[in-house]
């Protein structure tokens, strides 16, 4: 898959592209700080280069994958948002990794959304997890944004204990979301 193949999706602000590897000083220098300690690192930037190249092979394995994040008046570079499922994960899952002056303008939960509407209007997912790590606070209430609610816990043979939080299905959002809940 080419980065012509990979769909572009458009919000109000934001535009959600292929990976680049000039998103990859960003993804070194979050990296490189405690910030990034919910997703992996900190990591040395010899891994934060494969780890942005899994990203990209993801597209081809898959089908669908993480897109690089930017404003789209600016072009900066925000961070990743995506659809995730490599080998050995739980379940299909949204996810989403901000770089830190990109927290805190509803970037994280406007991109999920256009993510989530592309995997269930597009690839025909009836449902989506995320998981997330237990002292997130951030990420679970970008998760309660979109109407995911914590499902379980469930230990992540390489993350440890993570949260599971289930997003609405389809139908459920077609049907004002709630009721799934009730």
């Amino acid at each position: 898959m080419t980065p012509a193949q990979i769909p572009v999706l458009e919000t109000e602000r934001l535009r959600l592209r292929e990976i680049r590897e000039s998103d990859f000083e960003a993804e070194a220098a979050f990296f490189a700080t405690d910030d990034s300690r919910f997703v992996g690192g900190p990591m040395a930037p010899h891994r934060t280069w494969r780890n942005l190249a899994t990203m990209a092979g993801h597209w081809l394995f898959r089908g669908y994958g993480f897109w690089g994040v930017e404003d789209k008046t600016t072009g900066t570079y925000l961070g990743r948002v995506g659809l995730w499922f490599p080998h050995g994960w739980k379940e299909r899952e949204i996810g989403w990794t901000l770089m830190p002056a990109a927290r805190g303008h509803g970037y994280a939960t406007e991109a999920a959304l256009a993510a989530r509407a592309h995997a269930y209007d597009i690839l025909g997912w009836d449902t989506a997890i995320s998981q997330i790590a237990p002292a997130n606070e951030a990420s679970k209430a970008v998760a309660r944004r979109l109407g995911a609610r914590f499902e379980s816990t469930y230990d992540d043979p390489e993350y440890g204990p993570t949260e599971i939080w289930r997003h609405l299905a389809p139908s459920d959002l077609e049907n004002g979301g709630m009721e799934a809940y009730a």
